[in-house]
C-alpha cells in the first residue's frame, strides 16, 4: 500500500507571458520606461507549492491530496478546474468573499525569474484548516511557503507552529518549503532566524532555497551578494563552502533532521542529522534512519534538453525528491531524481509539461545524463 502524502499551503495561479529574443543579462537590458515589448502568448497555469509540488508529486506516482484555499471567484474557478483534470480538487478549500491568489511571472531570457504576486486567500489559511482525519491517515505532510501566507508567519510563526506539531502527534513526517521575500512587505519585517528556530526542531525535511534561507538568516551576507552580483543569478557567483555551508550549520542547530538547500542551476546542497535525530521523524514514513544518517553533498544539476523558463523546478525537484523518500528509495537516487525532475522542468514554461517519469528518468541518468560542470 502507498503511503499517503499531504501537500498544503500556498495555490495561485500563475500567468506567464512569453518574451521573444535571446537571452540579456540584466532587467534593464529589456525593460525600460515608454519601451514597448512585443511578446508572445501568455502561459496561464496552477502555481505555488501546492499546486507545483503536489501535482508533481501526483504525476511521479504519489498517493497525495492538496491542501490549499482559493476564492470563489473567476481565477479560483480556473484553478479547481485545472485541478478537477488531475482529480485533485478534492481537498482545496473556497472561501467566499476572498479573493483568489495570483502571480504574473517574468521569465526574462538569462534572468532569473521576477514574480509580480497577490497572496489573495493564502493570507487567511490556518493550522485549523487542515482537518485531524486527514493527517492521522497520511505518512507526511509537506508545507510550501509560509512567508507569502501572512496568517501562518504573524505572531513569530505561531499557526505555522501550531500545523507542524498536529502533524507530529499524528505520528507524520513533516516537510517545509519556504519562499522569496519582499524586504519592503510585513513578511520581510518578520523575525524569519526567530521564526525558524521555534519551528525548525518540528520539520523533518526542510527544503528551502539558497537564497530565500539567506535572507532569512543571514541578511548581510544576502545583500552583500546582491550587491556582487549586479543583477545576475545570486547562484552564479554562490560558493558552497563559503556560502552554503554556513547556513546549512545554523539550519542543523536549529534541529532540522534532513536539509536539502535548492542552489538553482548549480544543484542541491543536502545534509542530514545522525541516526538518532533521524528516528525522530514521522512512525508512518519508516525511514531507513541509520542509512540516511550524517550525510552531507552537493548534487549536480543534470544538463537539460532545453531552457524555456525555470517556473516551478524548485517545486518538482522536491516532488521527485519527496515521492522518492515515501517509495523508500535511498537518499543518493532520491537526489538524482530531484535533480533529474529540475532539468525536465526547465525544459517548458509551466512546472509540469516538462516533467518525466521516474522510470525514465532512471534510464536517462543509467544511460550517462550529462551533468553541469
Amino acid at each position: 500500500m502507498k503511503k499517503k502524502a499531504i501537500v498544503a499551503g500556498h495555490i495561485c495561479l500563475d500567468i506567464t507571458p512569453v518574451f521573444p529574443g535571446r537571452p540579456v543579462e540584466t532587467v534593464s537590458d529589456l525593460l525600460q520606461p515608454g519601451r514597448l515589448i512585443h511578446m508572445k502568448e501568455a502561459d496561464v497555469h496552477t502555481g505555488g507549492s501546492v499546486a507545483n509540488t503536489g501535482l508533481a508529486m501526483k504525476f511521479f506516482g504519489a498517493d497525495v491530496t492538496l491542501m490549499g484555499k482559493v476564492g470563489n471567484d473567476p481565477f479560483g474557478a480556473m484553478i479547481r478546474s485545472i485541478l478537477n483534470r488531475h482529480g485533485a480538487e478534492e481537498g482545496l478549500l473556497v472561501a467566499d468573499g476572498e479573493s483568489t491568489s495570483y502571480s504574473v511571472v517574468l521569465a526574462i531570457p538569462g534572468i532569473d525569474r521576477i514574480f509580480l504576486h497577490n497572496p489573495g486567500a493564502n493570507d487567511t489559511f490556518s493550522a485549523e484548516d487542515l482537518p485531524a482525519e486527514a493527517l492521522e491517515e497520511a505518512a507526511l505532510l509537506h508545507f510550501g511557503y509560509p512567508p507569502v501566507m501572512a496568517g501562518m508567519y504573524r505572531e513569530n510563526g505561531k499557526e505555522l507552529l501550531k500545523l507542524m506539531k498536529r502533524a507530529k502527534e499524528a505520528e507524520a513526517a513533516t516537510s517545509l518549503d519556504m519562499a522569496a521575500v519582499d524586504p519592503s512587505s510585513e513578511a520581510g519585517q518578520a523575525d524569519w532566524y526567530g521564526i525558524l528556530e521555534r519551528v525548525l526542531p518540528f520539520v523533518d525535511f526542510f527544503v528551502p532555497s539558497v537564497e530565500e534561507l539567506m535572507f532569512m538568516i543571514d541578511r548581510d551576507r544576502f545583500e552583500d551578494l546582491q550587491k556582487r552580483a549586479a543583477g545576475r543569478d545570486l547562484t552564479e557567483i554562490l560558493d558552497v563552502e563559503k556560502d552554503v555551508r554556513p547556513l546549512a550549520d545554523t539550519c542543523m542547530k536549529m534541529g532540522a533532521k534532513v536539509l536539502v538547500i535548492k542552489c538553482g542551476a548549480p544543484g542541491l546542497y543536502y545534509r542530514t542529522a545522525g541516526e538518532s535525530a533521524l528516528g525522530q521523524t514521522g512512525k508512518k514514513l519508516n525511514l531507513d534512519a541509520a542509512a540516511w544518517a550524517d550525510r552531507e553533498g552537493f548534487e549536480k544539476s543534470y544538463v537539460p534538453e532545453r531552457i524555456l523558463s525555470g517556473t516551478g523546478a524548485g517545486d518538482t525537484s522536491i516532488a521527485a525528491f519527496l515521492t522518492a523518500v515515501l517509495q523508500g528509495e535511498t537518499l543518493e537516487t532520491s537526489m538524482h531524481l530531484a535533480a533529474a525532475a529540475g532539468a525536465c522542468c526547465v525544459s517548458s514554461y509551466d512546472a509540469l509539461s516538462g516533467l518525466k517519469s521516474f522510470d525514465e528518468m532512471k534510464d536517462k541518468i543509467a544511460c550517462d545524463w550529462p551533468k553541469n560542470k
